[in-house]
């Protein structure tokens, strides 16, 4: 049984409890928020957490105004794993979550569901002091990226070099405030708008944003860590990744279908296009916080065998190599060697 605690009760967070409490291997143990932290060694119960607007609300909760601290040094022998569902308002948010965590002596799995590449790049920075401490930090695990980032990355194996590759989200949400968070993290990629700009909008300010918008936001170009997380794992060029979509805050139903292309060149030289598409019926909830517990449940494994360290979701799947500089003429090469044994036969 994996004891887990989720650091942030939005909306991610609170249908994250939901969705452990149907897993076979999964507890969850530890909620907290800026008001306070609930903690049962015996597991918490995700509709109460579903329903409290604060932590402080849940029944046997702790106020605080130092929850993640205070949570960890008190029990963190008692952790597993933990799930970082905080708003990542400005860049260097949760990595400096992340210090602190260090800070408590927790050793354990953590993971985070990043979306922004500078943000992804701040925890890479961090991996000599997650090795030196004992953590295995897996960012970058939600949906975009995540998902379909380690999508991309193995559908890249049909080929020897990969020319573009393009993600393309919907979200449909019934009301913007259901996740407060990720929509002002979506608008900080708006032009005109920025990390810090959008740190320091009201929700009324945020509310006008999007009145004036139709409750339609239409994303393009984003500066979206599934480019780094791409290079990193040597699949191609951040270049060459492109993600956008439309996030519909008005309506459930989502304005497009999420998908994302992988556009290569086979070792016959051809050039194909794989397209992995989600189901409509699945959420964000669904497409972030699944993959989540899915790349969890594997740091979990890869824990238990020593590793150590930061790495991202693309890391935990089929490893990519690039081509030979040469390999167009390796190609030819290789056609004219074919040809010769067609003949021959």
């Amino acid at each position: 049984m994996i004891n887990v605690a989720i650091l942030g009760c939005g909306g991610l967070g609170q249908n994250m409890a939901l969705l452990i409490e149907q897993k076979k291997n999964y507890k969850l143990v530890a909620v907290c928020d800026r008001s306070g932290y609930v903690f049962s060694e015996n597991g918490l119960d995700g509709v109460s957490i579903k329903r409290a607007k604060e932590v402080v609300e849940i029944k046997g909760a702790t106020p605080s105004e130092n929850s993640i601290i205070d949570l960890l040094v008190k029990h963190k022998d008692k952790l597993d794993a933990i799930f970082i569902a905080l708003p990542n308002l400005p860049n260097e948010f949760i990595p400096n979550v992340a210090k602190e965590i260090i800070k408590t002596g927790f050793k354990g799995v953590i993971v985070d569901a990043l979306k922004r590449t500078r943000a992804v790049e701040m925890i890479k920075s961090l991996d000599s002091e997650f090795q030196a401490n004992g953590i295995l930090y897996l960012t970058g695990c939600g949906a975009t990226p995540g998902l379909l980032t380690t999508a991309a990355a193995l559908a890249a194996q049909s080929f020897v070099e990969v020319l573009d590759i393009t993600i393309t989200f919907g979200v449909g949400i019934s009301t913007w405030d259901t996740y407060k968070a990720t929509i002002r993290e979506d608008i900080a990629h708006l032009p005109g708008f920025n990390p810090e700009i959008v740190s320091k909008m009201t929700d009324e300010e945020i509310e006008a944003e999007l009145n004036k918008r139709n409750g339609i936001l239409e994303l393009e170009h984003m500066e979206h860590a599934d480019d780094i997380m791409l290079e990193f794992a040597n699949v191609c060029s951040r270049e060459r990744v492109t993600t956008g979509g439309i996030v519909d805050t008005r309506n459930s139903k989502k304005p497009i279908s999420t998908n994302v292309k992988i556009t290569g060149r086979t070792f016959e030289g051809k050039v194909s296009t794989h397209t992995f598409v989600l189901g409509d019926e699945t959420t964000m909830a669904c497409n972030v916080n699944g993959p989540v517990l899915g790349f969890m449940k594997t740091g979990m494994w890869l824990y238990g065998l020593g590793v150590r360290g930061t790495l991202t979701s693309a890391d935990l799947t089929a490893r990519f190599d690039p081509a030979k500089e040469n390999y167009l003429e390796i190609q030819k090469r290789q056609q004219e060697a074919l040809k010769k044994v067609t003949v021959m036969q």
